[in-house]
């Protein structure tokens, strides 16, 4: 499946997350697609991949489709993530709590400067050559990259020798990484100019 349609695979997940916790049992595609901002007819072909026949009157049962999008995206296991840089963005997301719920675990946060290894104290903190090691010892295969530019593709290599096969990277360059390595870069100046000139061009278009 493709990344986009994991996205919104994601997106759903939210939503029906949402509506069950306000007490509803049944939700129509019309209601998720108002919500996500897709096509009802989009929201039917994508639970028909599950298998999943909703009701014209009633609509479909939530929880059937959270235990497909469970199975789906591995819900019932805990995946293990380690994070590299300590740094202010490495430092909000240890603190982030949201984590837990999809059952993702921070095991171990890593720098090379023993001050910033020092004031964390929400989870394991090793140095950055401790990396190898504690990937095999807790079977981690997923990498978070929060280091400054000039350090990310030496950070991104050592994951990979080590057996890391996804990588988020919050460092602004574009990682080279073997094919069987994904890796998702996250470009916050770029997503903000992508933004900057949309709502530009709505103005534009408006006026």
């Amino acid at each position: 499946m493709i990344k986009k349609n994991i996205q919104r695979i994601i997106q759903y997940r939210m939503c029906l997350l949402k509506f069950q916790n306000l007490g509803f049992e049944r939700i129509f595609s019309y209601t998720l697609a108002q919500e996500i901002g897709v096509s009802p007819e989009q929201v039917r072909k994508d639970f028909s991949q599950f298998h999943l026949r909703g009701n014209k009157k009633a609509g479909y049962l939530i929880q059937d489709i959270l235990n497909k999008i469970n199975d789906l995206l591995h819900k019932e296991d805990i995946h293990k993530i380690i994070i590299v840089g300590l740094g202010n963005i490495g430092e909000a997301l240890i603190k982030y709590k949201g984590f837990v719920n999809r059952n993702m675990q921070l095991v171990a946060g890593f720098d090379i400067d023993p001050a910033k290894l020092k004031k964390n104290c929400h989870i394991p903190t090793f140095h950055s050559k401790e990396i190898p090691k504690v990937v095999k010892k807790e079977n981690v295969h997923i990498g978070i990259i929060t280091v400054p530019e000039v350090a990310a593709q030496e950070v991104c290599n050592t994951m990979v020798k080590a057996g890391i096969k996804g990588i988020l990277n919050f460092a602004p360059v574009m990682l080279k990484a073997p094919s069987d390595v994904v890796v998702q870069n996250i470009s916050v100046c770029g997503e903000l100019e992508a933004l900057v000139y949309v709502t530009e061009m709505n103005k534009q278009q408006k006026s």
